[in-house]
């Protein structure tokens, strides 16, 4: 594994890593992370597809883990980013790092929650050979599952203005939910999960997206005991993907001899020769995909 740092088009550097498989790379995949979680979460799954031939990139979003700047550790009061830069300048810039680094090969995805959200609103997800999300749906809290959409409503309409308007930013640490998010971050994504079309703007209007442009195979893998997303938070994400095929599986614990999976249990190491083996498989019959590379890249 190899850290790197990562520029965007309006100059913020990201930090990421690289895991180099010991041959060359039959694909390179990019892991976005989904909201408040650091990439180092995903290492163990990073590292497994690299024993598999494939070449992986993780990365934080601007003002979270190792991408946050040192004036910020402490607070993220004045610190300035929203969802659209998360996905428009850093996912952006993180797929295109991806592409440029291994040129030859397919470039996928799997994308964790959010990771899997943003997908849609990146300009160049054309690139995408392959996209797979994991407990990957819309917030819109009427849909959430019903353990969490008892208070969920509370977060959004109260305790998130209340909370970043005191603080400057979301205090998530503090108040146990999410963790600290900048507060175009948590405003954005409040407005999106009061709403049943997810992606609106600041006037209520639909948002323009890039989902129209994917046309590479999806593959949605939920769980049935998913403490956050409810089957249609689901399914109202991916039938944003008009052109693309999608595959839905709804995984049951007990179809993987689990007592428990929910929203971050695919990532655990105990999912190895499960989970894992069925996200392997399908990404590995993408790997003969690949769409054109572009002419510049982004690594520092």
């Amino acid at each position: 594994m190899e850290t790197i740092q990562i520029l965007t088009t309006d100059q913020k550097v990201l930090t990421a890593k690289k895991y180099t498989p010991a041959t060359a790379a039959t694909a390179v995949v990019l892991i976005p992370a989904a909201m408040g979680v650091k990439q180092q979460f995903y290492t163990p799954f990073a590292e497994f597809l690299c024993e598999h031939g494939m070449a992986v990139l993780s990365f934080d979003y601007r003002g979270m883990g190792e991408s946050l700047p040192a004036e910020y550790q402490k607070s993220l009061r004045g610190f300035q980013a929203t969802l659209n830069d998360w996905a428009e300048l850093d996912y952006n810039a993180a797929l295109l790092t991806a592409r440029a680094w291994q040129p030859n090969v397919p470039l996928l995805v799997v994308g964790h929650s959010l990771g899997g959200q943003l997908a849609g609103l990146t300009p160049d997800n054309h690139l995408i050979d392959g996209l797979l999300t994991v407990g990957c749906g819309t917030g819109y809290w009427r849909d959430n599952a019903p353990q969490l959409k008892r208070y969920v409503w509370l977060l959004w309409y109260f305790l998130v203005p209340f909370y970043t308007s005191i603080c400057g930013y979301f205090p998530g640490k503090k108040l146990r939910k999410v963790g600290n998010l900048p507060k175009g971050v948590i405003y954005q994504w409040a407005r999106w999960c009061r709403d049943h079309r997810y992606f609106v703007d600041k006037s209520g209007q639909a948002m323009q997206t890039y989902h129209h442009q994917m046309r590479a195979p999806v593959l949605s893998m939920s769980f049935t005991d998913d403490e956050m997303m409810g089957r249609k938070n689901i399914d109202s994400l991916h039938d944003y993907f008009c052109h693309a095929p999608v595959e839905r599986r709804y995984i049951r614990p007990q179809d993987v001899d689990a007592k428990r999976i929910g929203h971050f249990g695919f990532f655990r190491s105990e999912f190895r020769d499960s989970l894992w083996q069925q996200a392997l498989q399908w990404l590995s019959q993408h790997q003969s995909v690949q769409q054109t590379p572009p002419q510049s890249a982004l690594l520092m």
